[in-house]
């Protein structure tokens, strides 16, 4: 999903991000510092915020860009309010997660890694989440959901909608 970033909604937050750049520009190593707080002001860091990290820094666009792909915990496009994670870790896997997923994907019209067109729903595969015992697992944001069907996902999506 390409939202289109809109600059004078944003405003308070591009002020807020410059004046984050503007303090720890000078620090070494402020790159990341700085990624940090503007995907926790965003949410994301689409090209507009890269843009302004890059002038910000005095760094080429494309080390930025760089790094934000690099990186899982960056992410270039807006998650949902509801991020759903699926478990695919061994545990899970061989108790079906892969089902589940499918159906989530099918469910919501998305893959793994997007988000849907209203903004409500992300979708994730993840690693282990450490509760093996109670696979499979899924998360929606901090909701756990243990020993999960396939059968239950159009109910427990209705629940967020």
């Amino acid at each position: 999903m390409m939202l289109e970033f809109d600059f004078e909604k944003n405003a308070d937050k591009i002020k807020e991000l410059k004046k984050m750049i503007e303090e720890k520009k000078d620090m070494k190593g402020a790159l990341i510092p700085v990624l940090h707080d503007a995907q926790g002001i965003f949410g994301y860091i689409p090209k507009e915020v890269q843009v302004i990290i890059s002038e910000g820094l005095n760094k080429p666009i494309a080390e930025i860009y760089g790094v934000v792909t690099f990186y899982s915990q960056f992410t270039l496009i807006p998650k949902g309010k509801y991020n759903i994670g699926v478990c695919m870790g061994t545990a899970c896997y061989v108790k079906d997660s892969q089902k589940i997923l499918n159906q989530i994907i099918k469910e919501l019209g998305i893959d793994v890694g997007e988000t849907t067109k209203d903004g409500l729903f992300s979708l994730e595969a993840t690693r282990c989440i450490g509760a093996c015992g109670l696979a499979p697992v899924i998360m929606v944001n901090e909701d756990v959901y243990a020993k999960f069907d396939a059968s239950e996902v159009a109910e427990m999506l209705e629940k967020y909608k």
